[in-house]
């Protein structure tokens, strides 16, 4: 397994099983965050991301693309990236569930409907959920000692 492979895998174990993530986008006026669902795919890189387009989020992404988007979990990652806004109607209809249509009050078939699609760029994470690495961590910070093993906090490369 190669080092992409491997940052991608790490991510992917970080995240699993986190429906909700804060995706933040750029306004004129500055940052803005929004709970969104993440779509249930296995990460391969890229997050997708149902919404509609007469929301201040679709304005923002098509002036600026790059977003952040933090799940948390028994983690914390936060993962920078570029969006894309997707119309397409296939996708849409395969990531469409009966919990969007109470969300968004609408139907597949609208054509407001959206599909963010984030390629993912780099990734930081705090790997909290290993309470063993966490203890390690802490014994090493007493003492002054630093140990790559047990650092629960990493900046990886996506691409």
């Amino acid at each position: 397994m190669n080092d992409h492979d491997k940052a991608l895998e790490k991510v992917r174990s970080l995240i699993k099983g986190i429906e909700i993530a804060m995706l933040t986008t750029v306004t004129s006026e500055g940052l803005v965050s929004r709970p969104m669902k993440t779509q249930e795919l296995e990460f391969d890189g890229d997050l997708y991301f149902l919404t509609m387009k007469s929301t201040g989020k679709y304005e923002e992404l098509q002036q600026n693309p790059h977003v952040n988007v933090v799940y948390v979990g028994a983690s914390y990652v936060s993962i920078r990236g570029t969006a894309q806004l997707l119309d397409d109607r296939e996708k849409i209809k395969e990531y469409w569930n009966t919990a969007y249509e109470k969300m968004l009050k609408t139907t597949s078939d609208d054509p407001n409907l959206i599909l963010i699609k984030v390629h993912a760029e780099t990734a930081e994470y705090w790997d909290t959920g290993n309470w063993l690495k966490s203890i390690l961590e802490l014994v090493y910070q007493l003492t002054g000692k630093e140990s790559k093993e047990t650092n629960i906090n990493n900046q990886i490369n996506l691409e």
